[in-house]
C-alpha cells in the first residue's frame, strides 16, 4: 500500500508538471503570450526571480528574452515591459489598455482595492478626479503651496542644525543669501535642475512600476496578451537606457544639459511613471524637491563623514522601491 501511495503521488507529480509545461508552451509560441523562463509547477518562476532585488533580476532575464518576455510568480503569468520603446508604447501611445491596476494582494489586505493607487474603473476615474481637484485647491502649482514648501523647508534647516560647489555657485547668482528660493528661480538654474533630473534618474527610486493589467485581448508586438494580466513595466531600464544616457551607471548631471549649457528634456525621463496612471503628485513632488534642495545648499554646505569611495550605494531592498543604507553627513552652516 505504501508503495502504491509511492507511485500515485510521484504520477501527480508528473501530470502536474506535463499540465504546466503545456500551459507554458500553449501560452508562449510566436503570436501568443511572450517567451520567457519554464515556470515550475505551483512556483513558476519564483526560485529564478529573486524578490529581494526583483528590478535587477527582471532586467537580468530581458538580455535573455527581449524587451517583452513573461515570468510566472505562482501559477500567474506577469508580462515585463523593459526599455523606452515597449513601455512608451504599452503606458503612453496604447494608455486605454494598459491603464488598470495590477492585482496586489498588499492592496487588498490594506485597503480592500479602494484608494487611487489600487482601484480600477469608474471608481479609479472618481477618485482620481478628486485627488486632482483637492490638490488644485490646496494649491498646487500655484504659489499658495509654494510659500507652504518655503515654511517647510525652514524646519528642515533646523533639523539639520539640530543633528556642490558648482550648484551653490548658481544658487548665489541667483537667489542669492538674502531671500528664500522660488520655483520661478528654476529656468535660471540650468545646472542645478540638472543635477536634481540626474539624481532621480541615477537611483531609479521606483525601479518597478506597480503592476498594471490590460482591460482587454491586447496584441503587443507579436503577442497576444489576454485579457487581466498582469504587466510590470520596469522603470529603470528607461531611466538607465544607453540611446538616451551614454553611460547610464555613472552620475553625469550633463545628461540633462545641452551643447551650450541650457536644460534638455528628456522623454525617458520617467520616475513619476507615465500615461494614465503617472503620480497625482507628480507636480507637487517637483516643486517639494526643487524647493528642498536648493534651500538646504543655499544655508549649507554637506559634507560626507567617510570617504564618498568608500560609500556602499547599493540598495538594501529593491521591489517596486530602492530602499537605500543608512548614510551620515555632515552639514556646515556657509
Amino acid at each position: 500500500m505504501e508503495l502504491l501511495g509511492g507511485v500515485t503521488i510521484v504520477l501527480l507529480v508528473c501530470i502536474a508538471c506535463l499540465l504546466s509545461f503545456a500551459a507554458w508552451k500553449g501560452r508562449s509560441g510566436k503570436g501568443k503570450m511572450p517567451p520567457g523562463p519554464a515556470p515550475l509547477p505551483i512556483l513558476g518562476n519564483l526560485l529564478q526571480v529573486k524578490p529581494s532585488n526583483l528590478a535587477k533580476t527582471l532586467q537580468k532575464l530581458s538580455e535573455e528574452y527581449g524587451p517583452v518576455f513573461t515570468v510566472h510568480l505562482g501559477s500567474d503569468p506577469v508580462v515585463v515591459l523593459h526599455g523606452y520603446d515597449v513601455v512608451k508604447e504599452a503606458l503612453i501611445d496604447r494608455a486605454d489598455e494598459f491603464a488598470a491596476r495590477g492585482h496586489m494582494p498588499i492592496g487588498d489586505r490594506t485597503n480592500n482595492g479602494l484608494g487611487i493607487i489600487f482601484s480600477n474603473n469608474e471608481l479609479w476615474l472618481q477618485v482620481r478626479r478628486f485627488s486632482l481637484t483637492t490638490l488644485r485647491n490646496f494649491g498646487m502649482g500655484k504659489r499658495s503651496i509654494e510659500e507652504r514648501i518655503q515654511e517647510e523647508s525652514d524646519y528642515l534647516l533646523e533639523e539639520i542644525n539640530k543633528t556642490k560647489e558648482k550648484i551653490q555657485e548658481e544658487i548665489d547668482q541667483v537667489v542669492g543669501r538674502s531671500r528664500k528660493p522660488c520655483v520661478a528661480d528654476r529656468t535660471r538654474m540650468p545646472y542645478t535642475d540638472a543635477v536634481i533630473h540626474e539624481i532621480q534618474r541615477f537611483i531609479s527610486l521606483v525601479p518597478l512600476s506597480l503592476p498594471h493589467t490590460v482591460t482587454k485581448d491586447t496584441s503587443f508586438r507579436d503577442y497576444i496578451i489576454p485579457k487581466g494580466t498582469t504587466i510590470f513595466p520596469l522603470l529603470n531600464s528607461v531611466l538607465h537606457d544607453s540611446k538616451e544616457f551614454p553611460n547610464p551607471q555613472e552620475f553625469n548631471p550633463e545628461h540633462f544639459l545641452s551643447k551650450s549649457g541650457t536644460f534638455r528634456k528628456s522623454e525617458f525621463f520617467m520616475p513619476f511613471s507615465a500615461g494614465k496612471r503617472i503620480c497625482p503628485g507628480e507636480g507637487l513632488a517637483r516643486m517639494e524637491i526643487f524647493l528642498f534642495i536648493v534651500t538646504i545648499l543655499q544655508n549649507f554646505t554637506l559634507k560626507s563623514v567617510v570617504n564618498p569611495q568608500e560609500l556602499n550605494i547599493t540598495p538594501t531592498l529593491s521591489g517596486t522601491s530602492n530602499i537605500p543604507s543608512a548614510y551620515q553627513l555632515c552639514a556646515v552652516p556657509r
